[in-house]
């Protein structure tokens, strides 16, 4: 494949990606052998990504800002998948975790909202009583 084949917009939505790439953020050298998936986009360590894509694979976003991991949130068949939000433009984007990615950076990203939540957790019956819902109810 000659290297200006894959500057064609959208290449990477139906090829897999397998460039390595240094990480903007913690400098590791990433190579996409061990990732389980043959879309690699983000550091394994930092968890950090660069903004590449308006969609998924498309390589057609002018801003090459910083994505930093904000959040995990599970899809309906139980794979989790991060939340990247540019530092310049401030978009957001979902990508699936990887099964080199660092589990401790994972499990951080994932408490980082339970650690310091919007009300104190000790009175968290009463906040629900006096707002009307049953404490022990959750779904």
């Amino acid at each position: 494949m000659r290297s200006d084949d894959i500057k064609v917009k959208g290449y990477y939505k139906d090829h897999a990606c397998h460039e390595s790439f240094t990480c903007a953020v913690c400098g590791r050298e990433i190579h996409p052998d061990n990732a389980g998936t043959d879309h690699r986009n983000h550091c394994p360590k930092c968890l950090s990504s660069i903004h590449l894509d308006n969609t998924p694979g498309d390589r057609a976003s002018t801003c090459h800002g910083i994505m930093d991991p904000i959040a995990v949130w599970v899809r309906d068949d139980g794979e989790w998948a991060l939340i990247h939000r540019c530092r310049s433009c401030g978009a957001l984007s979902s990508n699936r975790i990887a099964a080199d990615d660092n589990p401790a950076k994972l499990m951080s990203v994932a408490t980082k909202a339970a650690k310091n939540p919007p009300f104190p957790v000790d009175r968290l019956a009463d906040m629900c009583k006096a707002l009307g819902y049953d404490p022990d109810e959750v779904e």
